[in-house]
């Protein structure tokens, strides 16, 4: 949580030095904040940093966008970090593979907030995928892949390697 935080400064361009800390069991992501209460959640924080840094187009720009947007965040919140077995695993790559058949960003035609909350959330994921597993999830894979080379996104993430070319053909 505070790691991605800190990644999404640098993306927004943000001077950075804020104070994040975790509250909690479920290890929530806090900022402190100089004056007042600090905020709490992921995606809390995450909306004021874009709000901060004056990105709003990356929340959405009409009420349909930001809904989806919305929508994505809070998935990534309650199924992303929630999902911890192989068959959670499984189960939000299909769902996202499926969402992308279609689209190349998760709002549709915009890269948002969504697409770089759900790529730090899925990059320790991705990086155990084996050549099948990306093969399986092609939209995913796809659409992780064009997130992973956005510019100032992937930082020091290390580079998740996908095979251009199909080596092999599929007999079913």
């Amino acid at each position: 949580g505070a790691q991605e935080l800190e990644l999404l400064e640098r993306l927004l361009g943000l001077p950075g030095g804020n104070k994040y800390g975790v509250q909690g069991e479920r290890k929530v992501p806090v900022l402190h904040t100089n004056n007042g209460p600090g905020l709490t959640g992921l995606m809390t924080i995450a909306a004021h940093l874009v709000r901060q840094a004056r990105k709003d187009q990356l929340l959405g720009s009409t009420a349909e966008e930001k809904a989806v947007v919305q929508q994505w965040l809070e998935y990534r919140v309650t199924r992303v970090n929630g999902g911890s077995s192989k068959e959670d695993t499984r189960t939000i790559l299909k769902d996202l593979n499926m969402h992308l058949e279609d689209k190349v960003y998760l709002a549709g035609n915009i890269f948002t907030l969504a697409d770089i909350l759900m790529y730090y959330g899925l990059h320790h994921i991705m990086v155990d995928l084996t050549v099948q597993e990306k093969e399986k999830y092609l939209n995913v894979s796809r659409w992780f892949n064009h997130i992973q080379h956005y510019p100032g996104v992937r930082q020091h993430l290390s580079d998740v390697v996908f095979i251009k070319n199909r080596l092999y053909t599929n007999a079913h």
